[in-house]
């Protein structure tokens, strides 16, 4: 047995407890490519995975949870912005298990309307039942949830750290097991698969993809939109739960170092979680074509990322099929509704 099918054996071997609606479906986006010459625009509908509305998290709780469950833990503690998908589909999955849940929040994004720290996302923590502590910016959010879980320890209880976003090297691995899912729904398809353009936060979800890519053999590109952070510290989020899964799994690391991470940080505008012009003439583009629904904070400016590679040929002539990974997050839209009314869009 070769590295390739020990690896694919060892991935469909970690324990998960189910809580997505599992594969998510592919779609293809046909009068979005009627407008795009030479391209058929397809997307993967993580956004409909279901639990507490879905999204790209709830993969990675399959295993991270299984894991939780596993060494007896009764409390869930992680963090994110105000606004977080992460937290929220932590929040409902521990209250789906019985799990206890506290959620560190940072005020990351500045100048938000008063629907910001009300509805969406946060609306839905405090239904799910969740415990939510309000963090300043500045706050570390590693060195907080460290805190936490020290206070919740003495208190006698059994806490279960999840990074932000899910992003460590199981979480990364839920990320390997949708990619080679997509790849056998393209093949059913009989449609080959190109590229791939998603959304990159914390890094765990490009680097799941990159290492499906690595254990298919696959030769086309995945290329990270950030949300977030310049290149290179994207990079570094993307590098870290990607050598921490491929060592789960015996991938050699020199063949995960020789991996070109391809990251496009044009798009991310002023900040994290502050929409843009382009991100903003996305998702009015998809609503209104295609009744699909993005979000201001991830998939808006991954959209737009998408639309300008091809813009740019970036993808050149050979390719034709690109998927665009839909990780959810829709529900934060009822945070910003200011740009319904942008009157430059």
């Amino acid at each position: 047995m070769d590295w390739r099918a020990g690896a694919v054996n060892a991935l469909r071997e970690i324990k998960r407890v189910k809580l997505g609606h599992l594969p998510t479906p592919i779609d293809s986006l046909d009068r979005l490519s009627t407008r795009i010459d030479g391209y058929r625009i397809w997307v993967k509908r993580d956004d409909c995975t279901g639990l507490a509305t879905g999204g790209n998290k709830t993969r990675k709780l399959e295993f991270l949870l299984a894991d939780a469950l596993a060494k007896k833990a009764e409390i869930v503690v992680t963090s994110g912005a105000i606004q977080s998908n992460h937290v929220r589909q932590v929040a409902a999955a521990s209250a789906r298990l019985g799990l206890g849940c506290v959620l560190a929040l940072f005020d990351v994004v500045p100048d938000r309307t008063e629907f910001y720290g009300v509805v969406g996302n946060v609306l839905l923590d405090r239904l799910f039942g969740a415990e939510m502590r309000f963090f300043p910016e500045l706050e570390n959010p590693d060195f907080s949830l460290d805190a936490i879980s020290s206070e919740l320890i003495a208190e006698g209880k059994r806490p279960y750290l999840i990074p932000v976003g899910g992003s460590n090297g199981l979480g990364a691995l839920a990320y390997a097991t949708a990619f080679l899912e997509a790849l056998e729904q393209f093949k059913a398809l009989r449609e080959p698969l190109h590229a791939i353009v998603v959304p990159s936060g914390s890094g765990g979800t490009v680097a799941g993809l990159l290492l499906g890519a690595i254990l298919s053999g696959w030769p086309g590109k995945i290329i990270g939109v950030s949300v977030s952070d310049k290149n290179e510290r994207a990079i570094e989020k993307v590098r870290r739960p990607q050598l921490e899964g491929a060592e789960f799994l015996n991938v050699p690391i020199e063949i995960v170092n020789q991996t070109a991470i391809f990251i496009d940080d044009r798009f991310i505008g002023p900040d994290y979680g502050i929409p843009t012009a382009e991100c903003v003439r996305a998702i009015k583009l998809l609503a209104s074509t295609e009744g699909l629904l993005l979000d201001p904070v991830y998939t808006g400016k991954a959209m737009a990322g998408l639309l300008a590679l091809i813009d740019e040929r970036y993808f050149g002539e050979d390719a034709r099929n690109l998927l665009f990974w839909h990780t959810g997050g829709s529900v934060a839209l009822h945070g910003y509704p200011e740009i319904v009314d942008w009157e430059q869009i």
